[in-house]
């Protein structure tokens, strides 16, 4: 596996597989790899002849007080865990090859107006999507991959890129990834790091909340209204947990819906102590 820390070193790679003929596939991530990170990798690897991963930690999806400085970063690891999955290439930018102004700024941005970046995360990260749009077209502008693997965990992230690629004809395949989850229901995620003890045993709430949803539907709740009111009072009963949001959205448009007469995103934020911890499950009409 090469490891390319310039957007020069990138484009001569990729020219020289498409000059082979070969597809090219890429895997945005932040780094500090996790089981959900390495199986984004396996269908990367199942599905095209050469992978590229990026690594990086983009400071323009983070608003002032969020976690950028503190965010798990471990380089070695994250190389490891790529060579074993067959990663092919692994882009480490710095941040100012990435933003070259300096200061991990930009004066272009890319981003979607209308209200599917509001929703969701949005409505208390309001520049959150902007900055994913923005660092996620320049990995498309610079890798040109014909697809791009993202997790279903960050489902409103994935639904947001698919509007990005559709809306500036990209051309490129986005594919989601299922959502990897520990033993006992925890869904992977970076910032799991972050818990003690005692707040890893709550965090549970999360994926005993998406159990409790399923079920319902699955017995023929079509009233979102309910399904979320039992989602939430479950969680509430955690004493370490803080609702964020729990809500049931259109999953491609991610407007608020009453019912389930389409598929629905059941998605929720709640903060586990300090650690704000993301989770979704889909239902399908």
């Amino acid at each position: 596996m090469k490891v390319a820390t310039t957007i020069a070193e990138v484009r001569r790679e990729v020219s020289a597989w498409r000059q082979e003929g070969l597809s090219v596939g890429l895997v945005p991530t932040m780094g500090y790899l996790h089981e959900g990170h390495a199986s984004l990798v396996d269908a990367a690897v199942a599905a095209c002849d050469r992978v590229v991963a990026s690594d990086f930690v983009n400071p323009t999806q983070f608003a002032p007080g969020e976690d950028l400085e503190s965010y798990p970063r471990d380089f070695d690891h994250d190389c490891a865990v790529l060579e074993e999955h067959g990663c092919d290439l692994v882009f480490y930018p710095s941040v100012d090859e990435m933003y070259p102004d300096g200061g991990g700024k930009t004066d272009t941005y890319v981003e979607i107006l209308n209200d599917m970046p509001k929703q969701l995360c949005g409505k208390t990260r309001p520049t959150h999507f902007r900055g994913v749009c923005t660092v996620v077209s320049k990995l498309f502008n610079i890798v040109l991959p014909d697809k791009a693997f993202f997790g279903q965990k960050d489902a409103q992230q994935l639904a947001v890129i698919r509007k990005m690629a559709r809306d500036l004809s990209y051309g490129i395949e986005i594919v989601g990834c299922p959502i990897v989850r520990e033993d006992d229901g925890l869904a992977k995620s970076s910032r799991n790091t972050y818990l003690n003890a005692e707040e890893r045993k709550a965090a549970l709430v999360l994926s005993q909340a998406v159990k409790l949803g399923q079920s319902l539907v699955a017995d023929g709740e079509r009233d979102t209204r309910k399904v979320v009111d039992a989602m939430t009072q479950l969680i509430k009963r955690e004493p370490l947990a803080r609702i964020d949001y729990v809500d049931a959205v259109d999953a491609i448009t991610m407007d608020p819906v009453d019912a389930i007469d389409g598929d629905v995103l059941f998605a929720m934020a709640v903060y586990i102590g300090t650690t704000r911890l993301i989770d979704n499950f889909l239902a399908e009409a």
